[in-house]
């Protein structure tokens, strides 16, 4: 069977920066399942896997316009550091969510602190960035109505 729309895909993968830093892996656990052409991940890998077979192994560079975009400079801003919590003990690299203007759920870096204001950076942290991935196709089976109609596997 070869991975199209509507199969559910096991893959095992690596996820490495240009400078060769490990960002993730699914070594050691469970191969990652999604469901293909239903957006679970990014598109650049979803695009890389059609068509492959279980046993394929490949690796491949997504640049950033096909996984989390650029760094959008609107998306980092400063907040005067009253509106966290007093007493907090808020440090750069620090992570958040926060209610993005959509009302959806968005992850805010915080990227330096000072006396007065905390900037902070809405950008997907792995924005900007070439991603590479080492994956091997572990599984592929058709995906039940019930998995199409919710958009992920079960």
């Amino acid at each position: 069977m070869k991975i199209d729309n509507n199969c559910v895909v096991a893959v095992h993968y690596t996820l490495t920066n240009d400078e060769g830093d490990q960002l993730d892996s699914s070594d050691g656990r469970e191969p990652l399942e999604y469901l293909h052409g239903s957006q679970g991940i990014i598109p650049g890998l979803e695009q890389q896997l059609s068509g492959k077979e279980v046993g394929d192994k490949f690796v491949v560079a997504i640049n950033p316009e096909d996984a989390y975009g650029q760094v959008n400079p609107e998306l980092v801003g400063q907040v005067p550091i009253s509106q966290f919590p007093e007493g907090a003990d808020i440090q750069p690299g620090m992570q958040f969510q926060a209610q993005g203007p959509e009302g959806d759920a968005q992850l805010i870096t915080v990227r330096n602190v000072d006396d007065d204001t905390v900037t902070i950076d809405g950008n997907h942290p792995l924005a900007g960035q070439v991603l590479h991935f080492d994956v091997s196709v572990e599984n592929i089976r058709t995906a039940t109505e019930e998995e199409i109609a919710h958009g992920h596997p079960h």
